[in-house]
């Protein structure tokens, strides 16, 4: 893959989280791991899913993650949030990862994205009604 592939040409949804891809985030090959990278894109829709529900929201599955590009050390990685769909106890999000890579310009970068599904719990981790919030 290039990296003049333009999947898309601008973020959708909010800005949810940052980070900077870390050398002990990465494999042999100085890719970061598909997993840490997931696990950004979680954080993200988590804590949209959290606020949007007023309350906490596991996650309980990933739909359609597909890596485009690579993510490399120093790498500020951004994902972007936007609400799907809302049912009574659930939450869908859309999760954009986005790249400004280390050193370049300062244009983003899409390299995957994917739906993740969170659940709505009480305190006891009960299914509860989701009163929606932001």
């Amino acid at each position: 893959m290039t990296e003049s592939i333009e999947i898309s040409s601008a973020p959708r949804g909010r800005l949810s989280t940052r980070a900077i891809a870390m050398p002990a985030d990465t494999n042999p090959f100085g890719h970061v791991f598909g997993g840490w990278l997931l696990s950004q894109m979680d954080l993200a829709g988590g804590t949209h899913a959290y606020r949007f529900a007023k309350g906490h929201t596991p996650t309980v599955a990933v739909e359609g993650m597909e890596f485009h590009l690579p993510v490399y050390v120093g790498d500020e990685v951004s994902c972007y949030t936007e609400v799907v769909r809302v049912g009574r106890t659930s939450i869908s999000m859309q999760v954009e990862a986005w790249v400004r890579r280390h050193g370049g310009d300062d244009r983003l970068i899409k390299v995957t994205s994917a739906i993740f599904h969170y659940v709505a719990v009480d305190e006891n981790g009960k299914k509860r009604v989701i009163e929606q919030g932001i």
